[in-house]
């Protein structure tokens, strides 16, 4: 990826980390934050969910529901599965999910859910698609892919927008017309493009924050709802 030269990318840094300020929160809100993180962790143990992240996508789910029953669902960044499971109960019987990510992933859905295949695979891959290619289409495309994080709010944010890039050029090629994309994005410079180039391919675009999603957390889920094709 390139990033231009070096004052623009100064000038671009100066102008996201004033835009931080705007989020930091204050020390006191600390002890809430804690709160609900523990209330979501305890509540993903109760219900045999193997991370806290379920409640991003539920949250979204039960006020848009874009994942109906018999949906095949394609979850990219799957791991450790909770993604694959919601999406594999909401899909039920008749539905199936495909679960990638580059660590190995291996969780038995409950008794009437969808069927759970997981890919270990890198997306950037350019076979990726071609190995794809049999299973498509999708009737959903789902995103949790997140960079490994270095504590530089600006390098994280270019390296999330490029994930974030990649699964929509996925969704573009193995969605079924009028189908629906949900990615996690960090919230940056570039984000607005990024809204921009999903809007490009679908009928409606619509930018979710997420209750369980930590308040001081710069992620946001963008969700596509009705793709229309790329022709």
């Amino acid at each position: 990826m390139i990033y231009g030269q070096g004052t623009r990318l100064i000038l671009r840094q100066l102008i996201f980390f004033e835009i931080i300020q705007l989020f930091q929160l204050p020390s006191e809100s600390f002890a809430i934050v804690k709160k609900v993180q523990d209330y979501y962790f305890k509540k993903a143990k109760q219900e045999n969910y193997p991370a806290r992240s379920i409640y991003k996508l539920e949250e979204a789910q039960q006020k848009h529901h874009f994942i109906k029953p018999g949906d095949k669902v394609l979850d990219l960044g799957c791991h450790p599965g909770s993604w694959s499971l919601y999406a594999a109960k909401i899909s039920g019987g008749n539905g199936s999910v495909v679960g990638v990510d580059l660590q190995k992933t291996h969780i038995v859905p409950p008794s009437g859910s969808g069927r759970i295949e997981f890919i270990c695979a890198d997306i950037f891959d350019d076979d990726f698609i071609p190995f794809l290619s049999s299973k498509i289409p999708f009737q959903i495309v789902v995103s949790d892919l997140a960079p490994k994080t270095t504590g530089h709010k600006f390098s994280d944010h270019l390296k999330s927008i490029e994930l974030s890039r990649c699964a929509l050029a996925i969704a573009s090629q193995s969605l079924a017309r009028g189908g629906h994309f949900y990615c996690k994005v960090f919230q940056g410079e570039d984000f607005p493009d990024f809204v921009n180039e999903v809007r490009h391919y679908f009928k409606n675009t619509k930018i979710v924050k997420p209750k369980s999603s930590r308040v001081e957390s710069r992620e946001v889920f963008v969700l596509g709802l009705e793709f229309k094709g790329t022709e």
